[in-house]
């Protein structure tokens, strides 16, 4: 799974599993172009990616932005070979919430609206700058960050929820739209990964994590990015419109 001199964009590459998977490509020899929203984060890990690597600072959820950035590295390489979607959020929170029959909450318009533009637009904006660049190429592969809830769905995520689902389904229509360029287009459904934020819970919920996980144990971000890399490779070759989990074999209940 070597991808010499392969440039490979990673959104949301600053911390957590858009790390690990840039590190993971750096170590397979390729051309690694991160971006995300914190600049002093993405500098860091910059340091760690070698002397090839990039760090931009652009939201994926500005679509002008986005397209300054592909259209600085297509100049500045050439060419781009992958782009990993993974940059999301959370906002989590019940549709509505009942206490002895009376609302006492609800999920914000504002919360709803923030992970839709980022989660779901921003695979949009990042796909729809790049693919003119891969057809022109001959070819490319496009990876979107899906995830088990988006299959199983999750109390208290509707928009997160929301997004995973709707990045399976764009991941299916654009296989079917760019596979005569060549381009193929997968996605990614991790479960409970080991990042930095979900290892600061308390105990007792991460315990539930591992004891609903059939494998007993939270998925390290590097399992996310073994999973990238082999689908970014030649050796995936007749592989697209597919979601790949990658989850220890867990079911997510209600």
């Amino acid at each position: 799974m070597q991808m010499k001199d392969k440039v490979v964009l990673i959104t949301g590459g600053a911390a957590g599993i858009g790390k690990a998977t840039a590190l993971r490509f750096a170590e397979a020899d390729a051309k690694v172009v991160i971006c995300d929203v914190n600049e002093s984060v993405g500098q860091e890990t910059l340091k760690l990616l070698g002397k090839d690597a990039v760090f931009y600072k652009v939201n994926v959820a500005d679509r002008q932005a986005v397209q300054k950035w592909i259209d600085d590295v297509a100049a500045k390489y050439g060419r781009i070979d992958v782009l990993v979607n993974n940059a999301g959020i959370l906002r989590d929170g019940q549709m509505v919430k009942f206490k002895e029959g009376q609302l006492v909450g609800q999920m914000s318009e504002a919360d709803f609206d923030l992970v839709i533009s980022i989660n779901l637009k921003g695979v949009f904006n990042c796909s729809q700058a790049v693919a003119p660049v891969m057809v022109k190429q001959g070819g490319g592969v496009i990876l979107n960050a899906s995830s088990v809830v988006g299959l199983d769905g999750n109390f208290g995520q509707t928009n997160y929820v929301a997004t995973k689902s709707g990045v399976i389904g764009m991941t299916k229509v654009w296989a079917r739209e760019l596979g005569k360029y060549n381009i193929r287009v997968n996605a990614v459904a991790p479960g409970f990964i080991a990042t930095d934020m979900v290892t600061s819970m308390p105990e007792k919920v991460l315990d539930g994590m591992k004891g609903r996980t059939p494998l007993g144990r939270l998925g390290d971000p590097r399992d996310i990015a073994n999973a990238y890399l082999f689908l970014a490779s030649d050796d995936a070759s007749f592989i697209t419109g597919e979601v790949l989990r990658v989850d220890g074999g867990i079911v997510v209940g209600t």
